[in-house]
């Protein structure tokens, strides 16, 4: 199921629809199945759509400041915050959801909490040595944060695994409440998962990708890579509303 997990969002992104209405084209030797690929791809590229729809995911948890946050007993940065791995003595290879670490550490600055909890993210597929959770506690270690007020869970595949994990640990420290950092666009989905697996938490959304709708010009309804990339983003995450529904992990 983890596999079709993470796997399974590729043929429900407008790119995958219009590689199979390219090849019905070329099967079928037919004209519409052309027109209507570039349909799709105009419709996806367009940012007036990406960046509405990633609005809606977005707007389900507005930005707070770290001040209105109530105190809890742990702080939780989901997974997804490296890339590929770095070699040895370089710097690390933070990606684009660096922010959930910068803002984990913030909140631990400010004492929200007095432990910082990373999960143990590794693909199914991977072959790496250690899990994401045990590189970004060094990286926290490194910018102040005692090891001894760190947590890694177990090793989980996604954000069912993280919830059950945060959950198993939570009980066992006699935890009763955590702050839950994520992308915003993830946090709706995170938030769902979260709470069938029990964990009373406070969402902290970080890696706001759209500001507020503005009103509209014509560039927002010309074809942009990253329009594209936002309705793929939006997607992705409705597919995993949906999967863990239907599912359940």
């Amino acid at each position: 199921m983890l596999y079709f997990n993470k796997l399974l969002p590729i043929f429900v992104l407008p790119i995958a629809w219009v590689m199979v209405l390219l090849a019905i084209a070329l099967w079928r030797r037919r004209r519409w199945p052309i027109i209507a690929a570039l349909a799709v791809l105009y419709v996806a590229s367009m940012p007036v759509v990406g960046s509405g729809l990633l609005h809606w995911l977005e707007s389900a948890h507005p930005s707070q400041s770290i001040a209105g946050v109530a105190p809890a007993d742990a702080i939780v940065p989901l997974g997804g915050i490296l890339g590929p791995l770095s070699t040895p003595g370089r710097v690390a290879n933070v990606n684009e959801a660096g922010e959930r670490l910068e803002a984990g550490i913030a909140l631990w600055q400010a004492k929200k909490a007095p432990w910082l909890v990373f999960t143990g993210g590794r693909a199914p597929w991977s072959d790496l040595p250690e899990t994401e959770g045990v590189q970004v506690a060094r990286l926290a270690v490194a910018r102040g944060v005692p090891a001894d007020q760190i947590q890694v869970t177990r090793e989980v595949g996604n954000t069912a695994d993280e919830a059950r994990a945060v959950r198993d640990l939570m009980a066992e420290r006699g935890w009763k409440k955590i702050i839950l950092v994520t992308s915003a666009w993830h946090m709706r989905r995170a938030a769902r998962q979260f709470r069938k697996a029990g964990v009373d938490f406070i969402p902290f959304p970080v890696d706001y990708q759209v500001t507020p709708l503005q009103p509209f010009t014509l560039l927002d309804f010309l074809p942009r890579a990253d329009g594209l990339r936002a309705t793929e983003w939006t997607l992705r995450e409705l597919y995993g509303i949906a999967f863990y529904s239907l599912f359940g992990s």
